[in-house]
C-alpha cells in the first residue's frame, strides 16, 4: 500500500485548517462566563433599532449586538410590517418563532417574490446577501450570529436613519 504524500503547501494549508477549526469552536462561548436563561414570560421588549422602520419592538438576550462576538436577539412586528431591501455585514441566522415572516430575495420589494416561513422556520443568510421581509399577522423572529449586527439599505431613502 503507497504512503499518502504531503507536499509543504498542503501540509501549511491542512495546518490553517485546524487552527482555524479549534478557533471558531473556542470563540463562540469563549466570554460566557455563566450560563445564559431567559425564560420567554421574561423576556423584556422596548421599540426597535433606529436602524429598523418604527413598529418593531427588540428584546436583546445575549451579547451586545455593536460589539464582536455572538449575539441572540427577538424582533417583534406587527402585521403588515415591511422592511426594505438591505443587506448584512454578518451571517444571519432567523427562526420564526410566531406569525408568518415573507422573506424575498433580490434588491427590488416584490410581495408577490415572497416565501412563507411560519413558527420552527430557519433561515440563514450569507454575508452580503440582498433580502426584505413582510409580515403576515404579529411576527416574532429570533436572530442569532456573531458580530457586530447592522444593516445596509439598498436604497438610502429607505434607511429610517436617514429620516
Amino acid at each position: 500500500m503507497r504512503q499518502p504524500t504531503f507536499t509543504l503547501p498542503s501540509a501549511l494549508a491542512l495546518a490553517l485548517a485546524v487552527v482555524m477549526a479549534a478557533s471558531y469552536a473556542q470563540g463562540s462561548d469563549q466570554k460566557l462566563e455563566a450560563p445564559i436563561s431567559v425564560e420567554s414570560d421574561r423576556v423584556k421588549w422596548r421599540p426597535g433599532p433606529p436602524s429598523l422602520p418604527e413598529g418593531a419592538q427588540i428584546a436583546v438576550l445575549e451579547g451586545d449586538l455593536s460589539k464582536a462576538g455572538p449575539y441572540t436577539m427577538r424582533l417583534k412586528f406587527p402585521d403588515g410590517y415591511r422592511v426594505a431591501p438591505h443587506s448584512h455585514p454578518v451571517r444571519e441566522h432567523i427562526t420564526v418563532l410566531e406569525g408568518t415572516l415573507m422573506m424575498g430575495m433580490g434588491k427590488s420589494f416584490d410581495r408577490a417574490a415572497t416565501k412563507p416561513l411560519g413558527p420552527g422556520s430557519l433561515f440563514v443568510l450569507p454575508v452580503g446577501d440582498h433580502h426584505y421581509v413582510w409580515t403576515k399577522g404579529e411576527t416574532v423572529v429570533q436572530l442569532h450570529g456573531t458580530g457586530p449586527w447592522g444593516i445596509d439599505y439598498v436604497n438610502p431613502e429607505d434607511d429610517p436613519r436617514n429620516k
